[in-house]
């Protein structure tokens, strides 16, 4: 089981997914040698992946919420082959086995049939899909991400780590160019590969591959995301609140949401439920005293429903293979 150690690095990683350990070590305490191991110890056992990943409205594409009700008897074949489709991510079954949440890359324009023939596998399992848009994430990108691993740092820490508080991406999105390919690839396997690293499988120099990096990440066209798995750290319940709030309360409502430790996600979706929100806790009654705190202190929710996470697919850009987070094989 991760301790105190493991979990300030986690925390670390979140505020600053390229920190080297050298810096972490300061900040938290340990050395540069301890946070390292720590570090590699957890990727090595599958329980943490920091990944680059390129913003897909450089692709013309917007991030779509899925709903697919299914037979529970056939949910299962039917949510793993979705999970292996690179369009699609975040993906779990809830609702006590019958329903697979995941989020799908497409074209903002897509009309919902043709995502449905594109994304979806024809199947008699289906019994009902929702598709709405992910409207807009809540939160500064690169700082957001669940933060109640129980290592939590103070917010001077976090600033050692990140430095100010970053500023909107400078845009507009620079398109990849071809000679990218590597660099990309690279970071999208480990988002932690080095300078040094990088040079090598780019042949670029060190300051080449800086001056890209940081072009790439100020426009806002890469980024970074830490990819863990609660349930291996003690945090068993994971669910998805869908709420119902006014216009003139999402911009609040959201925000709010996104400082509390227990939410990973918040944002604003299109449909009948107009907020999204992953939350994330050790057990039902950590769960129950969330709801009845925190979450029921916030004014302005009008109504609101639950999805339990009973089996955990896809993250970010990671599959969860018997219980380890995985790279997904190429395309």
């Amino acid at each position: 089981m991760a301790d105190d150690v493991d979990m300030k690095i986690l925390h670390s990683l979140q505020c600053a997914p390229r920190a080297p350990f050298r810096l972490i070590g300061e900040v938290i305490g340990v050395s540069e040698q301890t946070a390292a191991r720590r570090y590699h110890a957890l990727h090595r056992s599958g329980v943490v992946r920091v990944v680059g990943m390129v913003n897909p409205a450089v692709y013309g594409q917007a991030q779509w919420v899925a709903r697919i009700r299914c037979r529970p008897d056939r949910v299962g074949p039917l949510a793993d082959a979705l999970a292996r489709r690179a369009e699609i991510a975040y993906a779990n079954i809830a609702s006590g086995g019958s329903e697979i949440i995941c989020v799908i890359r497409s074209p903002v324009d897509a009309q919902r049939d043709d995502m449905l023939m594109q994304q979806l596998p024809k199947s008699a399992a289906v019994l009902d899909v929702s598709i709405d848009l992910l409207i807009h994430p809540f939160g500064d990108p690169g700082t957001v991400g669940w933060a109640s691993y129980g290592g939590r740092l103070t917010p001077e820490q976090v600033r050692q780590l990140a430095g100010d508080p970053p500023g909107a991406p400078t845009g507009p999105l620079l398109p990849p160019a071809e000679e990218d390919a590597p660099l990309l690839d690279a970071v999208a396997q480990d988002g932690r590969t080095t300078h040094t690293q990088l040079a090598a499988l780019t042949g670029w120099s060190t300051a080449r591959v800086a001056r890209r990096l940081d072009a790439l990440e100020s426009s806002g066209t890469l980024s970074y995301d830490v990819d863990s798995l609660p349930e291996r750290l003690g945090y068993q319940l994971n669910a998805t609140l869908w709420l119902r709030v006014a216009p003139a309360h999402l911009q609040r409502i959201g925000e709010e949401l996104v400082r509390h430790d227990e939410v990973a996600f918040a944002g604003a979706t299109s449909g009948q439920h107009n907020v999204m929100a992953i939350v994330i806790c050790r057990d039902a009654e950590d769960f129950y005293r969330y709801l009845t705190t925190r979450f029921a202190a916030i004014p302005g929710i009008d109504a609101y429903g639950v999805s339990i996470r009973v089996r955990r697919l896809k993250q970010a850009a990671s599959l969860i293979s018997r219980g380890r987070l995985v790279r997904p094989s190429p395309a």
